[in-house]
């Protein structure tokens, strides 16, 4: 039977933003060597356009810094803007990759790109980030209380009464950082809402402790020897780690 020669074509439309491979919800366990790997990836896409990239890197930390100066409003706007920003870096990751070309425009690709959502997880970050917060300072003020009232034997009891909270606090953080990792680039490459995104990125990262261990390590120890010469490194270093969130996110949520 031939074909209606009237019938309008067909056409496959993908999404421009989404790289490809096709998507793993909640993601997949990958092998511990991989947090190695993930490094390595985004030195390589960073040797593609290095200039590119630590101009584009500087310009983040301008912005950053200048938004810091800002009573209240400033730390407010930091928190709620870093996942805008990190998901236009993202793009640019998946521009470099596809297509070769980084282009400096992509740093504020966010803010075009489901910025709404985006806003959204900042500001959920930011909440959950200030009531962990307050509850630890009001333990740590209690703690404070106890110190400065002096008294024989209270030292130890009340630095420790300081230090054990400080590690609550790192505890209470982890389970955020990991459900704040994946979730830009879960919400512009694949349309995730903002808490759909943070659950699933929380779920990517508890199914790769191990890899995420090993590139913890590796990435403590090249962020001391960047900043070992005025900080001068992180020039490379900052770049090199947003390419490796973008491989990281490739290598979990991705089947090729």
């Amino acid at each position: 039977m031939t074909a209606n020669p009237y019938t309008a074509p067909a056409a496959t439309v993908a999404d421009p933003a989404a790289p490809q491979g096709k998507f793993i919800p909640g993601g997949r366990t990958v092998a511990a060597g991989h947090g190695w790997s993930w490094i390595a990836q985004g030195w390589e896409l960073f040797k593609r356009q290095p200039a590119l990239w630590i101009g584009m890197f500087v310009t983040m930390v301008v912005i950053l810094l200048l938004l810091a100066f800002v009573p209240v409003i400033g730390t407010i706007a930091n928190a709620v803007l870093w996942p805008v920003l990190e998901a236009g870096l993202l793009i640019g990751c998946r521009a470099l990759e596809k297509e070769g070309n980084l282009e400096f425009g992509h740093l504020f690709a966010g803010f075009r790109e489901r910025f709404g959502t985006l806003i959204a997880v900042g500001a959920i970050s930011f909440g959950i980030s200030l009531v962990i917060g307050l509850l630890v300072f009001a333990v740590m003020g209690f703690g404070m209380f106890t110190m400065m009232g002096g008294g024989p034997g209270t030292g130890p009891q009340a630095l420790a009464s300081i230090a054990l909270p400080l590690l609550v606090m790192l505890a209470l953080l982890l389970p955020l950082f990991m459900a704040m990792w994946f979730a830009p680039a879960l919400v512009v490459f694949h349309e995730r809402g903002a808490v759909e995104a943070m659950k699933e990125s929380f779920l990517g990262c508890l199914k790769n402790i191990v890899p995420f261990l090993i590139y913890g390590l590796i990435g403590l120890a090249f962020a001391m020897l960047a900043s070992i010469p005025f900080g001068l490194g992180w020039l490379l270093l900052g770049p090199v780690l947003i390419g490796s969130f973008y491989a990281s996110y490739r290598d979990i949520y991705l089947e090729a």
